[in-house]
């Protein structure tokens, strides 16, 4: 990974994630990496996940770091939940009418004037050392389309990064061919049940037999003015305006996509740069970087519990399953009961995360008989530091609701899976644990808690489990080397900082 390679004037990156936890973790992580780079960085959250962040971290928690600094934008959308993720289709509809795009304008014409009284008071006063660089192009998650815009407005580049799998981003880059070819969006209900979805689909890029049900579920909207779908129509036609992709994977992981890519987006520049956590940890192993300020700042809009750590140390090696529904995914209270029964009744000791939203318009609440139950053999929290949890000798499997951050961080520690996809590229992701990379199994859409017990004890006991942890380790070994000095991830990521300061 080496030590910092920009010399000054510094180069300026402003990062723009879109507003949700599983999409701002990994755009912080790539940010951490562009400044050890010797990148100064701007992170703009909306004011809404902002005061989650101090709300969740501490007041002070995102002050004082040098070259690391946070602005807020508004999200154009009324007070909401401040402990839940906000509406998806309110989200959308709010990027879609450019809502943020004056106050981020705004925002760079402040940050380019800070840089410019910097310079001046400088040439006075050579020991300023906070000087704010001129901003020389944007990181932004590739749904935040006003910050193409912006980019344009000022003539700097803008780099767009996935922060999902690059078969989901090549899955999504087909929805114009889906449209044309009728397959998307259904026209009627019954689609969703008469075996349309089992439909394969044999000429998406570097994608070989994908089932129309495998696909992302926003292509099984039902009516053609849907603002998620046409959200996404209009985030596909605006690729061709990028400088460049990111993609939060690894070359090994998904060769045939990733080749693939360069011609279906007609983009040269396609970097694989993943798993960010595990090119973080390079970075922190190298003594010369121990100075690295931005190492401290936390990723999570909900407080982490660690006294689950503490726990899973008095467990024996590889005999606890994580269960972890993610951030946004939520249950009926039918499903909450499912589960929990089906955990219970595996006699398997578990580590649940039981988000206080989790069920659906109501708190998450499991009955005593459930806890009397479980007093020896669970642990449940409501949040907790995930990366530390799967990375714990103790673990043994994952039960994962598939979202990209949580696959792709069980890979990079060696844990199988358990598959229950919720939405969007959930279910993709399952196919690829399940089938390609031969990790996971799927627990049946409609959960019951006999499907459930029989799975977790498959996975923790039985020869299918012992195959997958096998081939989980495979994976972990490969991901470690795509980091590693002179690794696929590694040497990206040294390209993209080069394509970006050139």
């Amino acid at each position: 990974m080496g030590s910092k390679e920009v010399s000054h004037p510094k180069p300026h990156a402003v990062f723009v994630p879109y507003p949700a936890q599983g999409h701002i973790k990994p755009m912080l992580q790539l940010a951490k990496l562009f400044n050890h780079k010797g990148f100064h960085i701007t992170f703009v959250n909306t004011e809404f996940n902002h005061n989650r962040f101090l709300k969740s971290l501490g007041p002070n928690s995102l002050n004082g770091f040098p070259d690391f600094n946070f602005e807020t934008i508004p999200d154009g959308l009324p007070p909401s939940d401040s402990e839940s993720t906000q509406d998806i289709p309110s989200l959308f509809n709010s990027i879609r009418k450019n809502l943020s795009l004056p106050p981020f304008l705004e925002l760079l014409a402040k940050l380019n004037s800070s840089a410019s009284s910097c310079s001046s008071s400088s040439n006075n006063n050579n020991n300023n050392n906070n000087d704010i660089p001129p901003v020389t192009c944007i990181v932004s998650d590739r749904l935040m389309l006003f910050t193409i815009r912006a980019a344009e407005e000022l003539g700097i580049p803008i780099v767009l990064f996935i922060t999902i799998a690059a078969s989901v981003f090549m899955a999504h880059s087909q929805l114009p061919a889906l449209v044309e070819k009728g397959l998307a969006p259904l026209k009627d209900e019954v689609f969703l049940t008469n075996g349309f979805l089992d439909k394969v689909i044999d000429w998406i890029p570097g994608i070989k037999d994908i089932r129309l049900r495998d696909i992302p579920t926003f292509s099984r909207i039902r009516k053609p003015d849907d603002i998620v779908f046409n959200f996404l129509l209009e985030a596909v036609q605006a690729l061709p305006k990028a400088s460049a992709f990111v993609i939060h994977s690894f070359y090994e992981l998904e060769p045939e996509v990733i080749d693939a890519l360069s011609s279906a987006t007609a983009n040269p520049n396609i970097f694989a740069v993943g798993p960010l956590q595990l090119l973080l940890n390079h970075i922190q192993q190298d003594s010369s970087s121990s100075s690295s300020s931005s190492k401290q700042i936390g990723y999570s809009l909900w407080k982490e519990e660690t006294e689950c750590l503490k726990w899973l140390d008095s467990k024996p090696q590889n005999s606890v399953l994580y269960v972890n529904f993610g951030s946004i995914t939520v249950l009926t209270p039918q499903q909450l009961l499912e589960f929990g029964w089906g955990l219970a009744n595996s006699k398997q000791t578990f580590l649940w995360v039981v988000r206080p939203d989790l069920v659906i318009g109501d708190q998450a609440v499991l009955p005593p008989e459930f806890a009397d139950q479980i007093k020896e053999m669970g642990f449940i929290a409501s949040w907790c530091p995930q990366d530390q949890v799967l990375n714990h000798p103790s673990i043994g499997g994952f039960l994962t609701h598939c979202g990209w951050n949580s696959t792709i961080e069980s890979l990079s520690a060696g844990v199988p899976m358990l598959c229950w996809p919720f939405f969007a590229d959930q279910p993709t992701n399952c196919r690829l644990i399940c089938k390609e990379w031969g990790v996971g199994m799927e627990i049946d859409n409609d959960v019951k808690r006999d499907g459930v017990e029989k799975l977790v004890r498959e996975l923790m006991e039985g020869e299918r489990g012992k195959e997958m942890k096998r081939k989980a380790l495979e994976w972990k070994k490969l991901a470690q080397e795509a980091c590693g000095q002179n690794g696929s991830s590694a040497l990206n990521l040294d390209s993209l900082v080069k394509h970006v300061c050139s």
